[in-house]
């Protein structure tokens, strides 16, 4: 008998594990691919001097070995505006290649292979002396009038927020809440997730920007659990607790391209209301009670970077930001054939609207960042195709407040493990709470 049920034990032991084998979504299986491209500079840094040649080393490897007789297309030259396009068969799966500019800027090797019907990639970007990059961005004489008069109309508002418990989201060390309160008119609001310390005192506060779409949002009890107020937002004036599905369905529909919007006309810019609505968050963070009235932080990724300089250079109450592959600087680098930010505005456009430009330059990070007066961390990578490097280290170039860049160089428009703990490290330091 005894032996029988240990028998029984075994085979429902076994069952368990096959189920829950087969219950593990698939996707969290797959890992990578076999084939790979790899694309390396001969420098360690990824960057040269101005006139020195830079050699690339490709190797298209399956299992970690060169692939023979593989067919590659590849292009080369300026990020954005490659001036060699070729094809070759690589008998032994690797070639070199060598490129050099005049200018400060970054060289980019994109190789491409189709292999059993598959496309593959590999990219590298090669900085020539970075340091010296200069922003084509101009700034509009009236540019500070234009955002403190702005600013003043949406302060005629009062906040009027709202605040609603959400048990689910809850810590042992923090409540967690979705908010809103007034922008820039009685009608228009914002929302967020704010995460409070439970246990009574003073608090440092941190502001956290979105990057671009529209999406829920879950709040921030990890950055500093029980030791910081955080408030996340949303920028488009709705709730940020809907299912996903909502979302998706008005980014295809009615705020499909908002980034577009109304560009020639400052007031009527869709980014308008977003930048004095970041402005506004740090209004409403400043009006709590738990604030310790010191230490008020302001971060985010691509249009989130973009979001922190503005807020950062607008409001005096911000004491430190963290900007990461930040979008929205420099458009007018695309005007003289030079990778500028997101959304590339004027990317191979013929008989741009003088208009365009001249409306762009109102929200052109470029013009905030250089008016940036606390710590600044930057972050980005050389192999971004979304918010290209030379637009983010101009951007950091021309900033003169206390600064530090932290360069991933192999990053595309996403970040390494060790570039978030290098960011969480940062801001925890910067809201003393290490």
């Amino acid at each position: 008998m005894e032996k029988h049920l240990l028998v029984i034990k075994k085979n429902c032991l076994l069952f368990l594990v096959a189920f829950l084998w087969s219950y593990t979504p698939l996707k969290a299986q797959i890992r990578g691919n076999n084939i790979v491209i790899m694309v390396t500079p001969d420098h360690r840094d990824w960057n040269y001097k101005i006139g020195e040649k830079a050699i690339f080393s490709v190797k298209v490897l399956r299992s970690g070995t060169p692939l023979n007789q593989v067919q590659v297309d590849y292009e080369a030259g300026p990020v954005f505006y490659p001036d060699i396009k070729k094809s070759a068969i690589l008998k032994n799966g690797e070639m070199q290649w060598s490129g050099k500019m005049d200018h400060p800027g970054f060289y980019r090797l994109k190789v491409t292979a189709s292999i059993n019907g598959k496309k593959y990639e590999g990219l590298c970007t090669a900085g020539f002396s970075p340091e010296k990059i200069v922003p084509f961005a101009q700034c509009p004489e009236d540019f500070d009038e234009y955002w403190s008069e702005a600013l003043k109309k949406a302060r005629k508002y009062d906040l009027n927020p709202t605040l609603k418990l959400l048990p689910d989201r809850c810590t042992d060390l923090d409540q967690v809440y979705e908010v809103s309160f007034v922008n820039d008119g009685p009608d228009s609001r914002i929302y967020g997730i704010l995460s409070v310390p439970i246990r009574p005192g003073k608090y440092p506060a941190l502001l956290r920007v979105p990057g671009a779409g529209c999406r829920p949002y879950g709040g921030d009890t990890y950055t500093a659990d029980g030791k910081c107020i955080v408030l996340e937002i949303g920028i488009h004036g709705i709730p940020v607790t809907m299912p996903q599905i909502v979302y998706d369905r008005l980014l295809g529909g009615a705020l499909n391209h908002y980034w577009d919007v109304n560009i020639g006309y400052p007031d009527k810019n869709y980014f308008h209301r977003v930048v004095i609505g970041a402005v506004r968050a740090v209004d409403y963070l400043a009006s709590r009670p738990e604030w310790d009235e010191k230490t008020l932080g302001v971060t985010g990724a691509s249009q989130g970077g973009f979001l922190s300089l503005a807020t950062a250079a607008l409001d005096s109450r911000v004491t430190f930001l963290a900007a990461v592959h930040d979008a929205m600087c420099d458009y007018e680098a695309e005007l003289h054939g030079v990778a500028g930010g997101w959304p590339h505005y004027f990317y191979h456009q013929k008989n741009v609207d003088e208009k365009e430009i001249e409306g762009a330059r109102y929200y052109d990070g470029v013009n905030f960042a250089c008016r940036v007066t606390v710590p600044c961390w930057f972050s980005f990578g050389y192999n971004d195709e979304t918010v290209p490097p030379t637009s983010s280290y101009g951007t950091y170039n021309i900033v003169k407040a206390p600064k530090r860049l932290s360069v991933y160089q192999m990053t595309g428009h996403y970040w390494y493990q060790e570039q978030w703990d290098e960011w969480q490290d940062f801001l925890r330091t910067q809201l003393h709470v290490k």
